[in-house]
């Protein structure tokens, strides 16, 4: 088993530095035959709180776009049997990492959510993939309206495979670390290949066109850069349908 933990306290912020160590954290773990399972957690209480807001600006979106997307289409591709074990906050980019492990687990106070709608921006990985983990009248309530849900909840619309008390979240990861351990770290390879047919067939593409309309059409709206504008200043945002 190999465990990555996002590591920028308080809040374990995704910066770009992050992502870049990130993407070749998973790169060399990939290359590990003798490694099948990845566990990705947050150091201290909280798993992560998003993406660098400062990283939404129009002279840096272009990059953190495709830094953080190098991260995510690893964490689909890979080989390895990934478990998000999520604790406190779990929100934006956060969120969309965890989403896209194969299993996750959470305690049931975590704290899950896709607020980007509240900065004037959307979340692409969400935005292309969500409908499929949860449906898309969940996916729509929260990518739409940016409120958040507790892990219960999260358990509930089927976002994660089980939330627990505080305190049982390690319990709960070690029992399927532990089953997947006696299974072939190849055939499990081959068998998410086979098992992800949305990801292959449409993730890769969906993703790209969420990318595109996201650079061609989100950021030259003056809401847009309100709103990135509006949470650096520590204020409301004032919204002027354009």
């Amino acid at each position: 088993m190999a465990r990555v933990s996002l590591h920028n306290p308080p809040h374990n912020i995704i910066d770009l530095a992050m992502m870049e160590e990130l993407a070749q954290t998973l790169t060399e773990i990939e290359s590990r035959s003798e490694v099948s399972v990845l566990v990705l957690a947050g150091l201290g209480k909280n798993f992560s709180a998003g993406v660098d807001v400062a990283a939404h600006a129009p002279d840096q979106v272009e990059a953190m776009l495709s830094k953080f997307h190098v991260v995510i289409r690893a964490l689909v591709g890979m080989k390895k049997v990934s478990i998000a074990a999520v604790q406190g906050s779990c929100l934006g980019g956060g969120a969309e990492l965890a989403m896209v492990c194969d299993l996750a687990y959470t305690t049931e106070l975590g704290q899950w959510g896709f607020p980007e709608i509240r900065l004037g921006c959307y979340p692409p990985v969400a935005v292309t993939a969500l409908a499929a983990v949860v449906g898309q009248k969940h996916a729509a309530d929260l990518i739409l309206t940016g409120r958040s849900i507790t892990g219960s909840e999260a358990e509930e619309i089927g976002l994660v495979n089980r939330a627990v008390p505080e305190g049982q979240l390690t319990a709960a990861v070690e029992e399927p670390v532990q089953r997947l351990a006696q299974m072939s770290p190849a055939v499990l390879g081959i068998t998410k290949k086979a098992t992800y047919a949305w990801d292959s067939i449409h993730f890769d593409k969906g993703l790209a066109r969420a990318e595109r309309i996201y650079l061609e059409e989100l950021v030259k709206k003056e809401d847009t850069r309100e709103g990135v504008r509006a949470f650096l200043q520590k204020r409301e945002p004032r919204w002027k349908g354009k």
